[in-house]
């Protein structure tokens, strides 16, 4: 074993089946970006408004992830660089460069405004405490939680994270049990089908919240921080084969718990009145479900506030390192975008409205991050050996394609007030 500036690192080609658990971990870390507030707000507000019916969007949208999520670590892997950091050194013309920055910055801010008012919603479903207050108390906890990350590197940032994942995985499965779908219902919301332009606009919030561009930038950094580059192409192989099944498993986690939140909201809220807001839902739980179920569910919406956020700053720090050659501490980025959430919620804007339209502004910049993905890890000049099979492309760019399709019509509908 021989140590760098992250710690301990084992020798990779020495890396066995054995040892798969010490490799996994990034993807549990970027997993947690697909069960923040705003996933929660997406598919509780679909499962309440429409039932069943968009399960087949909550599904599509993991299928796609897990591509997405492996593209962007093996990046990262093979590389030792993080898309960010790649980007910023092909895009040569400085205004190019900025104006990428800017629409990844804003997606970064939106990603945070979601985070903070899912943890101030919990905090005052929990202990009342009024949404302001709530909010500077999320930002203060996810800076401790950075704090981790920056005095004791990424393993024991990861273990944090996980053990958050876990308490996410509780409290949004638990009801499930308690109010089972309907078996034939959730086969029938397979079959991909809207009902109006609300459902599109709900379509487009769930994949903006399953498919979040700061999870694509993040994941490239959390392996290049984690594992070193060695230049072994087997040992290489065998750490991609290991990536894989990381993130299988961060996204199973994901999938199941986004799909339990629509499930339980379909099952269990759907017609009931008031349950288009996080409020609303955790008042319809508590009268249908049972108080137990009920704090269950804010403890999990806590949970995935303080975990999301912080894996949002990690990954709105390194976004503007990579692209503007900037580096800003993590503390001081986090106080810096905890500004628009706060303001947003002293003037009280409705805070699950606030959540949706965030997931809206998330979907709108996945193409932004997820084109030059797919295009950076065909090119053999940057990956080499472990460059894209052409049906691995083709995926990467249906699924491209898909996103931007969907865009498109949400703009159509918009623009003409459908």
């Amino acid at each position: 074993m021989r140590t760098d500036a992250r710690g301990p690192v084992p020798e990779i080609a020495t890396v066995a089946s054995s040892h798969l658990l010490w490799l996994l971990g990034p993807a549990l870390v970027a997993g947690v970006a697909y069960l923040d507030p705003g996933n929660v707000a997406s598919n509780m507000t679909a499962g309440a408004r429409y039932g069943y019916l968009l399960v087949w969007v909550v599904v599509a949208g993991n299928v796609m992830a897990w591509l997405i999520q492996y593209l962007s670590a093996k990046l990262g892997i093979v590389t030792g660089t993080s898309l960010p950091e790649i980007l910023g050194v092909r895009i040569r013309r400085p205004l190019t460069r900025r104006l990428y920055w800017v629409q990844a910055e804003l997606v970064a801010m939106a990603t945070d405004l979601a985070e903070i008012i899912g943890g101030a919603v919990a905090l005052n479903l929990l202990f009342g405490l009024p949404l302001l207050a709530g909010g500077v108390i999320t930002g203060v906890i996810s800076m401790i939680v950075l704090t981790v990350q920056t005095r004791r590197g990424p393993r024991t940032f990861e273990r944090v994270i996980v053990a958050l994942l876990l308490i996410i995985t509780v409290g949004f499965a638990a009801g499930v049990f308690f109010a089972p779908p309907d078996a034939g219902s959730v086969v029938a919301g397979l079959v991909p089908r809207f009902e109006g332009a609300n459902s599109v606009l709900l379509a487009a919030s769930i994949l903006g919240a399953t498919i979040m561009p700061h999870a694509i930038y993040a994941h490239s950094a959390l392996t290049r921080d984690r594992f070193p580059v060695v230049a072994d192409g087997a040992a290489t192989r065998r750490l991609l084969w290991a990536t894989k099944w990381d993130v299988t498993i961060a996204m199973a986690i994901a999938g199941t718990v986004n799909l339990s939140i629509l499930l339980l909201a379909a099952s269990a809220l759907q017609g009931v009145a008031g349950t288009d807001t996080l409020e609303g839902a955790h008042a319809a739980l508590e009268a249908t479900l049972g108080p137990v179920i009920a704090t269950v569910f804010a403890v999990g919406l806590l949970a995935s506030g303080l975990a999301s956020t912080s894996v949002g700053a990690y990954a709105g720090a390194e976004i503007m390192h990579g692209l503007l050659h900037v580096r800003v501490p993590l503390l001081a980025r986090r106080v810096v975008t905890l500004i628009p959430a706060l303001l947003i919620l002293s003037v009280g804007f409705d805070p699950t409205e606030a959540l949706l339209l965030s997931q809206v502004v998330l979907s709108f910049g996945i193409p932004f991050a997820l084109i030059p993905l797919v295009w950076l890890t065909m090119q053999r000049g940057v990956l080499g050996e472990h460059v894209n099979r052409w049906y691995t492309t083709v995926a990467g760019a249906v699924c491209a394609l898909l996103l931007v399709a969907l865009n498109v019509v949400l703009l159509v509908l918009v623009f003409t007030g459908a």
